[in-house]
């Protein structure tokens, strides 16, 4: 699998926020794509970032090759972050920090939510240095992300996806009264989520023996300490904290609906 870095869409007037994504394809993928190759969009969940679907798309490329179905040729895959997670929360720090401070004036805060996802991936899409058009499109969206994808089939101009996939949406069928409990949970996980750790070689240490963490695939573990975990803030304390921290915070996990 080849990945390229980050490419970055700067903040308009329309959109105040750094939109970030990586591009991944296939050892054998090739330009121009062949017709009906498939480009996957992905999206990640609360509390992740755009790199932990890199195992995912191991295994998915693999099989692909082996497949002799046209149906399954994937040119590409592009991985867009939440604007509050990973590499994004750091680009967008200031901006995120300004709408706490007016978090009790709405027309002030900026709030990152489902929709506000789905706006940045609608922005990328369309906006961006990729040209999109014409292509086969799959979406995939996992928590937080399959909402945002629900929510980016009805955005305008609409973006036609030949198939989205959605893996454990935060939706229902008889709407959000019955996930109110489950949103209750979430919040409060999100809220007493341990968010310190000396380095993230201990903050790795501390997830593989953790309840929550400890099945994650191995390499989907070290991807998280890697792009979830930034320097804390007490970096520029005299004498310096050299631990680390969340990058998308507590508080901006619990605040997402």
């Amino acid at each position: 699998m080849r990945s390229e870095p980050s490419i970055v869409l700067k903040p308009s007037k329309d959109y105040t926020l750094h939109i970030t994504a990586k591009r991944y394809r296939p050892d054998s993928s090739s330009d121009p794509p062949q017709l009906g190759a498939i480009t996957l969009v992905l999206l990640h969940a609360t509390s992740l970032h755009k790199e932990t679907w890199e195992p995912t798309l191991l295994r998915v490329f693999e099989l692909a090759a082996k497949s002799h179905r046209a149906s399954v040729n994937i040119h590409e895959a592009w991985a867009i972050e939440c604007p509050n997670h990973g590499e994004s929360a750091v680009l967008n720090h200031a901006e995120l920090q300004a709408g706490h401070e007016h978090h009790c004036n709405s027309q002030e805060a900026v709030i990152v939510s489902c929709k506000k996802y789905a706006h940045a991936v609608h922005r990328f899409m369309t906006a961006g240095p990729v040209d999109f058009g014409g292509r086969r499109l799959v979406g995939i969206g996992h928590s937080l992300g399959g909402v945002a994808m629900t929510i980016l089939q009805c955005l305008e101009p609409v973006i036609p996806f030949s198939s989205i996939i959605l893996v454990e949406p935060m939706l229902s069928p008889e709407g959000a009264p019955v996930l109110a409990g489950l949103r209750k949970h979430l919040i409060r996980s999100a809220c007493e989520r341990r968010d310190v750790w000396s380095s993230k070689t201990d903050a790795l240490k501390d997830m593989t023996s953790r309840a929550r963490t400890s099945p994650w695939d191995r390499h989907a573990l070290s991807l998280y300490a890697e792009h979830a975990l930034v320097p804390h803030k007490g970096i520029k304390w005299d004498p310096p904290y050299m631990g680390v921290t969340l990058a998308c915070t507590r508080d901006e996990e619990a605040r997402i609906n």
